[in-house]
């Protein structure tokens, strides 16, 4: 993994999360819930509804950008839900376009069912090695990933989300073909202000603690932090319809990684009728 490329992963990778309370576009007043950046909320996705995320970085200064695809779909109600990540990346160093590694999530509701000021939903996830580390895009190997993501609601108007995980890929490839087993560290935070209903102010911290493979056997450990501030705005359309629009900045707290724009586009809608 490697600087704010890795940011954007980290989120996405199971970016995406749902609203707990209430259907999809039933008032006008339901505020947003479900649409962060770069950290995950601990809501699952609603009985009924479907969610599609994507989410576009470029590097500020390079031509360097990651485009991801993530969709949601609750299993038998909120307890149980599944999703998949697909990114789409281009690395200018390597004159590389094409698929990075794809994800598929599996999260747990275990705390905020019936609602409340804490909602607790753990994730694992497969991740399939889609890319090609010689083009600088994937890690070459099957791996797995655990994230704890966790929301306290302070007041109707403040949120705040709470996330640490591991990620562990076996053999590991570098673009020289090199391949080691590798762990990577993740955490983070954001809080949320509901200056609208339909219109938040976000400001977001990750920090990633990434092992890259120098040589067969060999790796060493890189540190990256990010702030990202910004701000998303939904809008409630007929037939249960729900798009969000975000616009962030991640700016790098290290030398050695870029700043980026971040671009964020959500579909939220019922897949089935759902009983009165």
């Amino acid at each position: 993994m490697n600087g704010w490329r890795d940011a954007l992963r980290a989120a996405t990778v199971c970016l995406g999360l749902t609203a707990a309370g209430g259907r999809v576009a039933a008032q006008e007043a339901e505020p947003l819930a479900d649409n962060s950046f770069l950290i995950e909320e601990a809501y699952n996705q609603n009985p009924g509804v479907v969610q599609e995320i994507n989410a576009f970085t470029r590097s500020s200064g390079g031509a360097d950008w990651v485009y991801t695809f993530t969709q949601e779909w609750p299993v038998g109600g909120m307890r149980h839900q599944l999703s998949y990540t697909i990114d789409v990346e281009h690395h200018a160093p390597f004159h590389s376009t094409g698929f990075g590694d794809g994800l598929i999530n599996y999260r747990y509701q275990a705390v905020g069912m019936r609602g409340g000021p804490v909602f607790v939903a753990p994730r694992l996830t497969a991740v399939l090695p889609i890319g090609r580390p010689a083009s600088g895009r994937g890690s070459g190997a099957f791996g797995l990933q655990a994230n704890l993501p966790v929301t306290m609601v302070v007041s109707p108007k403040i949120s705040t989300h709470w996330n640490a995980g591991v990620t562990l890929l076996p053999s590991t490839e570098s673009p020289t073909g090199a391949q080691a087993t590798t762990t990577s560290l993740n955490a983070g935070a954001s809080v949320i202000w509901l200056v609208r209903p339909l219109f938040n102010l976000i400001v977001e911290g990750v920090w990633l603690n990434d092992e890259n493979v120098i040589g067969p056997g060999a790796t060493e450990r890189q540190t990256s932090a990010f702030v990202n501030p910004g701000f998303r705005w939904g809008f409630n359309l007929r037939g249960g319809l729900q798009i969000v629009t975000g616009v962030a900045y991640t700016v790098s707290l290290n030398d050695a990684n870029p700043d980026g724009l971040f671009l964020y586009l959500s579909f939220e809608h019922p897949f089935r009728r759902l009983r009165d």
